[in-house]
């Protein structure tokens, strides 16, 4: 009798627990950033209470596509050019969500979900998906390897805060992340980097715009924003900026599309045409800024090792990484070092005639060679 007591309450439970799971709310793509980044309607909350979490890699398909992405906190978390499953959970700011993502790349193009069409109204792009792409766009998760890039993960591990207090240690321009270019042939106070002047996002904008003024700033290639969105900021007609030469190029993160080669050259040819001292920014001033200061760096002929301690500054000024720690040599390694070898079509950037692989790189995106000549005479001594 017992036995068959517990048997019936073992088939009660079964049934009982058969709905719960049915019923689990299917996951579908609710949104397509601007870079191509895919929102899902799935919580990361929700996602970790599945039994994932950070440092998992999950095979996760999309629309009938099956692709592989560690589960990750920051776009940093992976190369550039790799996938990832970002969940951020900040309970004391309201987040809670996950995107799929390219580091540095386009998602929603590379699965031919949806093709961006550029507007010149805000925010600067709508997105289309593609026929045949049924909506919404469903999402399904299985796990690949638990812990398998856990190592990994923890090693790209970055905090960064937007207040200034926060870094006591830090220069106002440190803090914007704004700073000189001094590689190569790069002329004293001819060629400044930073974080946006005008964009609010980061709480740096204020820093940067001071900063630029106090350098003298003439010419400003904005690879962020179009000109409508980069008006529209709050305080942008009281900025030193707004009274400045400047191209604003609203281009993505995939360093190899054809849009952004043809954005850049537009970008290249305004720093030949106008006066400088010139200031190159995205928003952080860290990837977009930092892959257009290394090419501009190479052409003038920096060193490879002049090239990658230029770009690190940020992950000190941001994150407080260290030079001559493994972080260090990660994040170098799998960001900057990475993007300039796939630019110039090599295994690696050590060694290289850096000045000769930009020279062609610049005319294989469209540029002349008497445009690359004004840019390399504006730049010099």
């Amino acid at each position: 009798m017992r036995k068959i007591l517990a048997l019936l309450i073992a088939l009660a439970l079964l049934v009982c627990a058969v709905p719960a799971f049915a019923e689990e709310a299917p996951v579908t793509v609710t949104e397509i950033q601007k870079y191509g980044n895919l929102v899902l309607s799935l919580s990361g909350s929700d996602f970790f209470a599945r039994g994932y979490s950070w440092g998992d890699v999950v095979n996760v398909t999309i629309n009938g596509q099956t692709l592989e992405m560690p589960v990750g906190s920051n776009y940093s978390d992976v190369d550039q050019g790799s996938m990832i499953c970002r969940v951020v959970i900040k309970e004391d700011l309201g987040e809670d969500y996950i995107i799929l993502a390219i580091n540095m790349g386009d998602l929603a193009t590379a699965t031919g979900i949806a093709t961006k069409e550029k507007t010149e109204a805000d925010p600067g792009y709508v997105w289309h998906y593609n026929e045949g792409v049924e909506e919404p766009v469903a999402v399904t998760f299985e796990m690949k390897e638990q812990a398998g890039y856990y190592d990994q993960w923890v090693m790209h591990q970055l905090v960064r805060s937007e207040n200034r207090e926060d870094y006591p240690d830090l220069s106002d321009e440190q803090f914007a992340n704004f700073r000189a270019v001094k590689a190569g042939t790069v002329a004293e106070g001819r060629l400044y980097r930073s974080s946006s002047p005008v964009n609010p996002e980061i709480a740096r904008n204020t820093y940067a715009d001071a900063a630029a003024a106090a350098a003298g700033v003439k010419t400003f290639v904005n690879l962020a924003d179009n000109e409508e969105t980069m008006k529209g900021y709050e305080g942008f007609d009281a900025s030193y900026y707004s009274a400045q030469n400047i191209i604003a190029l609203n281009l993505g993160v995939d360093f190899s599309a054809d849009e952004f080669r043809a954005g850049l050259a537009e970008g290249i040819r305004f720093i030949a045409a106008n006066e400088g001292p010139y200031l190159v920014h995205c928003t952080e001033g860290k990837d977009r800024a930092g892959f257009v200061s290394a090419i501009l760096e190479c052409l003038m002929g920096a060193t490879d090792e002049e090239v990658t301690a230029d770009y690190m500054i940020t992950y000190f000024n941001y994150y407080g990484v260290q030079p001559g720690t493994e972080q260090y040599d990660i994040i170098a390694n799998s960001n900057i070092r990475k993007s300039l070898a796939a630019a110039f079509g090599l295994e690696t950037i050590e060694g290289a005639d850096l000045q000769a692989c930009a020279e062609a790189y610049l005319l294989g995106i469209g540029l002349t060679q008497e445009e690359i000549d004004a840019v390399k005479a504006n730049l010099g001594a």
